[in-house]
């Protein structure tokens, strides 16, 4: 008999989510893909060898399911129950931060232009 556990109850066990429920939200959204087949419940059972596709903030994140465990452990005890296919390279904005904004951009949670930081920007746009 093949082992299969809840694609939820894996996610949380392996730390991608802080809480069940969470990675049930993500698996019910239907982002979800087990072996390039969307997973639409939660109760998709999942077994080793498995390649799973999901977002998680900004980043796809792309796995093989190596063990299905049997707790939410420490890290290292969840790092070991999967293969992360394409490891998350650096940001682009640790690599050059003129890169993430274009001409006229302004970085976000700066807040609002002043009058004349709007001026500028219109200027650069050549809006006036």
């Amino acid at each position: 008999m093949v082992e299969t556990l809840r694609m939820d109850r894996w996610l949380w066990f392996a730390r991608f989510f802080k809480s069940r429920s969470m990675a049930s939200r993500v698996c019910a959204a239907r982002s979800i893909r087990v072996n390039g087949a969307i997973a639409a419940k939660p109760n998709h059972m999942i077994r080793p060898g498995d390649v799973l596709t999901f977002p998680i903030g900004r980043d796809i994140r792309v796995i093989r399911v190596q063990a299905l465990g049997v707790r939410r452990g420490p890290a290292p005890e969840a790092q070991a129950l999967y293969e992360d296919l394409v490891p998350p390279g650096p940001r682009i904005s640790a690599i050059d931060p003129l890169k993430t904004h274009g001409p006229g951009q302004r970085e976000l949670g700066s807040g609002r232009p002043t009058k004349a930081q709007r001026r500028a920007l219109d200027r650069l746009r050549g809006d006036g």
